[in-house]
């Protein structure tokens, strides 16, 4: 048989056409072929995971499957991240810093400059869009949390989806988190009901998808390499869970959070995974000492971290059953298996940790007695819990501070590499300094593959992390990452050889140690000073005795910061959600029923303002109920809905109070206007009223609305249906039975008999 004649895709077909197929030559545009020998990848992304939080990095909380993959292969000691999640992963993707990719914040917290855009720049390409024209299948499942808010509907574009980035597949949820038992959930392009199965669990579901996904791959091609992103949403709050796992922790907290930092860090001196003459820093005066505190508080918080353990651990046996399927198909050792978290602990449980970490976001801190009284649903879906600070600060071990600041407590993280392979190293510890943007070119190096000028069409900009293949395997291998700014919401610091410069800035909300000024000039802030090639753990602040060292840092700051587009600081951004609200000057919203859920940035904001909300049904003989129009969930939100053949309006407060007001008449059958007058009576309170066609049916009082955000698990406004988490005490998604035409809310402060009226007129001329 004659070779088969192949030409590059996009060049000029080099066969012979003539006028019969004797008298023709084909030729096939040559196929994608991966590099010879190429192995797979996995990226397994954890979520909020402190550097002290898995058992091979000192913890006693049980990491089975991520300890084999350290003890099988490298753990780095000293890697860093962005100390926040969407701007970790853009730079895990791209190997451009979080800035250049338009992620200086969150996406949520875009703004309208370079570095803090939220749109990751096609100049920017993920990993997945460099391996697929090299033969690889690319593989999302989890976390995306990288496309701007604005974007996640059924009528955005795509193109900063996972499948507009180089994914041939995904599965997931598309925003920050999600509720791990009532999850809003995104199949390649499109967005999924919530799943009702009895017993489910995100984190379960996902490594079941990877599974399915990989699966797939092998029953139609059984050579092909493959990159699969897996990022579950553990450990990020809701700390969901189920019993049996986290009472298998039953007493391993309690002697406190000091005790447990003193423990673990006696266990990274032993394991090496801390440099020698490494020093526990001090615990913060902001948090109070265990031994301080009382029999119920220990007892509370305790069990906060009982139920983040069982969490932990359950994500990793789900992350085992992925790890043992590439073993079961013979292909482990020659995967590369990638581990990290993208921040340090969080602590925004606040001082007492929450049942409802939205409240966070609405500026309520809950307190203990609240909080004991409902111990025994924590990790249940009638929670969204998270622990108190202490419990962030102790998952850092040995550092100082968490997630979102620049201290080595929100920015040096765990990170392992398992491919027997190519790195025959086993349970070895590398000390080289390392960051997120390093991850992309370190892969490329080790495949044979080399950054691409333009991908589809547009020039890329330059890589700025820098290979660490031959620390895999050479522990002696020198460094390369020299230099590395960091910022986040204020908070900055600088890497350079072996110095860290760093300074915290506090921000209005989370200014936990209340001294600091959130609203101080920048140029203000005190810089400290710390030689972490010596003073790993930032001990001894070096800033009086050192002052033009200390000067030559924040030089190279402020260099790095115009280099980036760091610029302008900002530790007070406003959400994109008021962004929109404040842009979008409609006063008038139709919704149509059995549409998916519209996300809080682009639904129609109610909050603390006069509305009235008009649904057009039919309701057939029998009657009908369900929701007519929700927004939000257990959480924190609103709901019009029909049950018991009455009219009822509800809303729930961020702390689960339900307030509800009811028709006092049934529902009539046939053509009827079910509506809703909101009247504000005072700041986030108001009086509400419904109607049947122009006739109020009943009034009553909400003493309190949510004042900034509903519930912050991706449940938008929903019409004809309430999907997620339930707002009122009905059984989700409770769709509506009878015939839903439209649903149109008002936000002019008319009231509702003039608005309905006039809808009407529109509505029957139509």
């Amino acid at each position: 048989m004659a070779d088969v004649l192949e030409y590059p895709e996009g060049t000029p077909f080099p066969g012979i056409i003539g006028q019969t197929l004797a008298e023709s030559q084909s030729a096939w545009p040559a196929p994608r072929r991966p590099p010879a020998g190429a192995p797979n990848i996995v990226m397994v992304v954890l979520d909020d995971v402190g550097y002290a939080q898995l058992g091979c990095y000192g913890s006693d909380i049980d990491t089975p499957n991520i300890d084999r993959l350290a003890n099988d292969g490298v753990r780095f000691r000293n890697f860093h991240t962005t100390a926040m999640c969407s701007p970790t992963r853009a730079c895990l993707l791209t190997g451009r810093n979080h800035h250049t990719n338009g992620l200086g914040a969150i996406s949520e917290l875009a703004n309208g400059f370079p570095g803090y855009n939220g749109q990751v720049s096609k100049a920017n390409g993920f990993l997945s869009e460099v391996l697929l024209p090299h033969g690889y299948a690319t593989l999302a499942v989890g976390k995306w949390h990288l496309a701007p808010p604005d974007e996640l509907h059924m009528g955005a574009r795509r193109d900063r989806w996972p499948l507009g980035r180089g994914f041939e597949r995904y599965y997931g949820f598309i925003g920050a988190e999600t509720n791990h038992w009532e999850p809003d959930l995104v199949s390649d392009n499109h967005m999924l009901r919530t799943p009702r199965d009895e017993g489910y669990h995100l984190t379960e579901d996902l490594a079941d998808r990877a599974i399915e996904f990989v699966s797939d791959l092998r029953s139609a091609d059984p050579d092909k390499p493959f990159f699969l992103y897996f990022c579950p949403g553990a450990a990020h709050a809701p700390h969901h869970v189920a019993p049996e796992w986290a009472d298998r922790y039953a007493g391993r907290f309690d002697a406190g959070w000091d005790v447990w930092r003193e423990q673990t860090f006696a266990r990274q001196v032993e394991q090496g995974i801390v440099p020698e003459g490494t020093e526990l820093s001090g615990r913060p005066p902001w948090i109070q000492p265990w031994d301080e505190l009382d029999d119920d508080a220990r007892r509370l918080y305790s069990r906060m971290m009982e139920v983040y353990a069982g969490f932990l651990t359950h994500a990793d046996h789900h992350i085992g059953r992925v790890i043992d399927f590439l073993e079961q198909l013979g292909e482990l050792d020659d995967t590369i298996v990638v581990v990290l978290s993208d921040n340090g602990a969080s602590a925004e449980g606040g001082p007492h940790g929450s049942l409802n970490e939205n409240l966070f976001f609405n500026g309520v801190v809950p307190q203990v007695p609240e909080n004991l009284a409902e111990i025994d649903a924590l990790g249940s879906a009638t929670t969204y819990g998270h622990y108190p600070f202490g419990w962030a600060a102790a998952g850092n071990t040995p550092f100082k501070r968490w997630k979102r600041e620049t201290h080595e407590g929100g920015t040096a993280d765990p990170f392992i590499v398992h491919w027997p392979n190519g790195v025959a190293a086993t349970d070895q510890v590398r000390g080289q300094y390392l960051h997120a943007i390093d991850v992309l070119p370190t892969l490329l190096e080790v495949l044979g593959i080399d950054m691409p000028a333009s991908i589809n069409g547009v020039a890329q900009s330059p890589i700025a992390g820098t290979s660490f293949a031959a620390a895999l395997v050479d522990p002696a291998a020198p460094e390369h990452h020299h230099t590395q700014y960091f910022e986040q919401m204020g908070c900055r610091a600088l890497y350079h050889r072996g110095w860290k410069a760093v300074t915290y800035h506090a921000m209005p909300a989370a200014n936990y140690d209340g001294v600091s000024d959130p609203f101080k000039p920048f140029n203000e802030d005190v810089w400290e000073l710390y030689h972490v090639a010596e003073d790993f753990s930032e001990c001894h602040d070096l800033a009086a005795e050192m002052s033009e060292k200390l000067r030559e840092m924040i030089d190279r700051w402020w260099a790095e910061a115009g280099r980036y587009d760091v610029l302008p600081l900002n530790n007070m951004p406003m959400p994109r959600a008021m962004q929109l609200a404040i842009a979008d000057q409609r006063t008038e919203f139709v919704y149509l029923p059995g549409a998916k859920a519209i996300p809080t940035e682009l639904a129609v904001n109610l909050r603390n303002r006069a509305h009235a909300i008009v649904a057009f049904a039919d309701i057939p003989d029998g009657g009908a109920e369900g929701v007519l129009l929700a927004h939000g969930g257990r959480f924190g939100g609103y709901s019009l809905f029909v049950a018991e053949g009455r009219l009822h309006f509800a809303h729930r407060y961020g702390d689960g109070t339900l307030y509800q007001v009811s028709a006092d008449r049934p529902v009539p059958t046939g053509p009827v206007r079910l509506g809703l007058e909101f009247a504000t009576s005072g700041l986030h309170q108001g009086v509400a009223t419904l109607f049947l066609d122009d006739q109020p049916v009943g009034t009553g009082p909400i003493p309190r609305t949510v004042p900034v955000q509903y519930s912050i698990t991706g449940e938008g406004l929903c019409c004809g249906y309430d999907d997620g988490s339930a707002v009122a005490d009905y059984p989700a998604p409770f769709d509506f039975t009878g015939t839903l035409h439209k649903v149109v809310v008002n936000v002019s402060g008319r009231p509702f008999v003039d608005v309905a009226m006039e809808i009407e007129r529109a509505f029957r001329t139509q």
